[in-house]
């Protein structure tokens, strides 16, 4: 991906979310007429401050629009509990209609999919690479196991 193409791409990601924001003022069903879902993104993927990302995400923006949780260097080492409340407040809204791309470190993504869960009664979905297809698919998940039709 050139450097161009991913500052236009980061330039309509901010005017998408202004966007968002201005639809607070709607009810909730309006919201979802109005509103594509949300793609989530983990963390910001390593080398977007140099202009140099080390993958390329483009192909999860069919999903819908991107929202970046947190930076590239965010740790949960010594201390989860910010953490933990800066994702539930940047994850409040999360619906069944949105999906999380799981980048960064293992264990923020674990705590992102654990909070998503929460908010949305033990359901979300998640964005997979296929290397075969080279492509994102969606993969949803219920931890409470309630889902009809699931094949084992």
């Amino acid at each position: 991906m050139k450097v161009k193409e991913y500052a236009n791409t980061l330039n309509q990601l901010k005017k998408t979310e202004k966007i968002l924001d201005e639809l607070e003022g709607l009810d909730e069903l309006e919201k979802y007429a109005f509103s594509k879902p949300i793609v989530h993104v983990v963390q910001e993927i390593p080398g977007t401050k140099e202009g140099k990302p080390k993958i390329n995400i483009i192909g999860a923006a069919e999903y819908g629009t991107f929202k970046f949780l947190l930076p590239e260097l965010s740790q949960i080492i010594f201390s989860p509990g910010p953490l933990i409340f800066k994702l539930r407040q940047k994850l409040k809204k999360f619906s069944e209609k949105d999906y999380l791309l799981l980048t960064g470190d293992p264990a923020i993504i674990g705590v992102a999919c654990a909070v998503a869960s929460d908010i949305n009664m033990g359901r979300f979905k998640v964005l997979k690479w296929d290397r075969r297809r080279e492509k994102y698919l969606p993969l949803e998940i219920d931890i409470t196991g309630r889902r009809k039709n699931d094949e084992i």
